[in-house]
């Protein structure tokens, strides 16, 4: 699939803002065999007073913009063309999870890639006692990790209620899983901890899906949404899968990657510092159009 992506985050201040520095974390990455980055192009309004664009140390692409002026309103936007293409799954030859932990032991790398990244306790995402108990369901009734990562999967879109009041963009996996209740983010966070809480190496997925409206209704522009998914270490012959406890289906050709880390804090859009004395308030429009 071939997708034109569009995102416009927007932010206004009370009083005027200045002094301020952020890293932006939004524009898709090529990844091998899965998609890639045909064009694409960051703007800022107004023009930063110094930029960088570096790649961190999971490959993913970051600007990093400082504004020494002030100013009222904060526009960023990006634009890239992406052609994903993922592989059709195939005969699953992931281990049981007795295999499973002789696998990790036998990578000698810390390459960004390397499960020994994503086993231990993040910044979101403990290794919390009752979500352990909740993916242990999923470990009874599956003998293999990806089949294991799947039933979490499905089990959080049946057990879990989409709710955008419930959380914050702060919540922790263990809160998320207590109320039941999230956004991708959270549900993202509770599949990482109770994989995790097993053993099993589990990592973060930022990036677009595309939303298909009802049938006989048009498309609303901006109605996409920046999404979060999970990546799962299934061994060394499987490598890295991709599942999506928000909609309970693995990753397909309409999710499109932006970044990957531990957990959001590896890969939250923007993040920094500012000088203002008022509130602010901000909002996010995305386009995700398929072009063939």
């Amino acid at each position: 699939m071939l997708y034109d992506i569009r995102l416009h985050l927007h932010y206004d201040y009370h009083d005027a803002a200045g002094g301020s520095r952020h890293h932006v974390q939004v524009t898709p990455r090529t990844i091998a065999g899965v998609q890639r980055v045909i064009a694409s192009s960051l703007s800022f309004e107004p023009t930063p007073t110094e930029r960088s664009d570096f790649v961190d140390f999971f490959g993913n692409a970051v600007t990093s913009a400082a504004f020494r002026g002030v100013y009222e309103a904060l526009d960023i936007r990006m634009s890239a063309r992406v052609s994903v293409s993922r592989p059709e799954p195939g005969l699953d030859v992931s281990p049981g999870l007795g295999t499973l932990f002789g696998e990790i032991a036998s990578v000698r790398s810390l390459a960004p890639d390397s499960p020994h990244h994503f086993a231990a306790a993040s910044d979101f995402v403990d290794i919390d006692d009752a979500i352990t108990a909740y993916a242990r369901e999923s470990a009874g009734r599956n003998a293999s990790v990806a089949a294991i990562a799947d039933d979490l999967c499905n089990g959080i879109y049946r057990d879990f209620a989409y709710d955008g009041e419930a959380t914050t963009v702060a919540t922790k996996a263990a809160d998320a899983f207590a109320l039941r209740r999230g956004v991708c983010q959270d549900f993202s966070h509770v599949m990482i901890a109770g994989l995790r809480g097993l053993g099993i190496p589990a990592g973060y997925v930022s990036g677009f899906l595309r939303t298909i409206p009802p049938p006989g209704k048009d498309r609303l522009e901006g109605a996409d949404a920046m999404h979060a998914w999970v990546m799962v270490w299934c061994g060394l012959e499987t490598g890295w899968l991709e599942f999506d406890p928000t909609n309970g289906m693995r990753a397909s050709n309409d999710h499109i990657t932006a970044g990957c880390g531990r957990d959001y804090a590896d890969v939250a859009p923007i993040v920094g510092v500012l000088r203002t004395t008022g509130s602010q308030a901000g909002e996010q429009a995305v386009d995700v159009i398929p072009v063939g």
